[in-house]
C-alpha cells in the first residue's frame, strides 16, 4: 500500500502543479506529499518531479510514467466504482436533451423506464439546438450526424430507415419518379440543419460519375414535423425517417418513392459525459435505451409500400 500511496501523490502532484494543492486533495500535509513522492523516487531509482522555490515539473521520465499510472489508477478507481454501483439503487434526476422529432419513438418507452426505476426522475429537454453537455450539466444525449467532442462517450442505437416519400396527389400531378435521376423535374420539401443551416442529403444511390441531382426545392426548414407537413400537403417530395412517417403510410396519406434506391441507414447516438465512473441513474438510461429504441434490422412497418 505504500507504493499505491506514493503514486496517488505523484499523479495528484502532476496534475495539480504543487505538493500543496495535491494535499488538499488528499487530505494530507504538503510535506507528507513530497514525502511519499521523494519516497516513490527512491524505489524507482529515478527523479520524477523537479522541484524549484516556485514551481514543480514533470522530467520526461516522470511523464511517461504519470501516463501510465494515470491509467493504472483510473482502473482501479473504475473498478471500485463499478462494484459500488452493482448494489447501488438508480435514483436522483437525470437530465436528458434530445431532438424534438426523438419523442416519436422515446415517449412510448418512457413509462416502463419510469415503472422500472421509480427513484429516477426524468428531465427530458426537446430540442434541436446542440447543447454542451458538460457546461450545461446535462446528463444524456440523443443526436445524429457526426460526434466530435472527444470529452463525450457514445453509444450507437439500431439503425432506422430514411425514407423518401411524397402524398398521392402530388404524385397524380407530378407522375412518379421511377429513377434518381428524374427528381430533376420534381419539387423537394428540404430539412434544414439548425446549427449548421446545411440542407440534408438524401442518402440516395448513383450510379458513378452521374452529376448532382438538380431538384427545385420547394420549401426548406428546420423542423422535421414541418417537413412532413409540407410534404402531406403536397407541396413535394420529401426525405424522413420511418418512424416519422409509419402512421401516414398505413393510412395512405403519403407513399414511398424510390424505395430501391435509398439504402443507407439513418443512426441515433447516445451521448454522455466522459467520466471515471458512470453513475448507476445515466447506467440504465443507456442501457435500456439500448435495448428498447429501434427494432433489430430496418424493415418497413406493416403496410408500408413503395409507388
Amino acid at each position: 500500500m505504500d507504493r499505491l500511496s506514493g503514486l496517488n501523490a505523484f499523479v495528484r502532484t502532476a496534475d495539480l502543479g504543487s505538493f500543496t494543492a495535491a494535499g488538499r486533495v488528499l487530505g494530507l500535509s504538503a510535506s507528507a506529499v513530497g514525502k511519499a513522492v521523494s519516497n516513490l523516487e527512491r524505489q524507482l531509482g529515478v527523479r520524477l518531479l523537479q522541484r524549484s522555490t516556485r514551481s514543480i515539473r514533470l522530467t520526461e521520465e516522470g511523464r511517461l510514467f504519470h501516463e501510465r499510472c494515470r491509467r493504472v489508477l483510473d482502473d482501479l478507481d473504475g473498478a471500485q466504482a463499478s462494484l459500488a454501483q452493482a448494489v447501488a439503487m438508480p435514483r436522483g434526476k437525470l437530465r436528458v436533451s434530445v431532438p424534438i422529432i426523438s419523442y416519436h419513438f422515446l415517449l412510448p418507452v418512457v413509462p416502463e423506464f419510469v415503472e422500472r426505476y421509480p427513484e429516477v426522475e426524468l428531465d427530458i429537454d426537446f430540442n434541436d439546438r446542440i447543447v454542451d453537455l458538460i457546461e450545461e450539466g446535462v446528463d444524456v444525449a440523443i443526436r445524429s450526424g457526426d460526434l466530435p467532442d472527444s470529452r463525450l462517450i457514445s453509444r450507437t442505437l439500431r439503425p432506422f430507415r430514411m425514407l423518401l416519400c411524397a402524398a398521392p396527389r402530388y404524385l397524380e400531378r407530378h407522375g412518379v419518379p421511377h429513377c434518381p435521376r428524374a427528381l430533376d423535374q420534381h419539387l423537394a420539401v428540404r430539412f434544414r440543419y439548425p446549427n449548421s443551416g446545411k440542407l440534408q442529403d438524401w442518402p440516395l444511390t448513383l450510379p458513378e460519375g452521374e452529376p448532382e441531382l438538380r431538384m427545385q426545392t420547394a420549401l426548406s426548414c428546420n423542423n422535421m414535423e414541418a417537413v412532413r407537413g409540407a410534404t402531406v400537403a403536397g407541396l413535394g417530395i420529401g426525405c424522413m425517417p420511418d418512424f416519422l412517417v409509419g402512421s401516414s403510410l398505413v393510412d395512405g396519406v403519403l407513399q414511398i418513392v424510390l424505395g430501391d434506391f435509398v439504402d443507407e441507414p439513418g443512426h441515433f447516438h447516445l451521448l454522455w459525459p466522459s467520466s471515471r465512473h458512470l453513475s448507476p441513474k445515466v447506467r440504465v438510461f443507456v442501457d435500456f435505451l439500448s435495448e428498447r429504441l429501434f427494432s433489430n434490422n430496418c424493415d418497413l412497418l406493416p403496410g408500408m409500400a413503395a409507388a
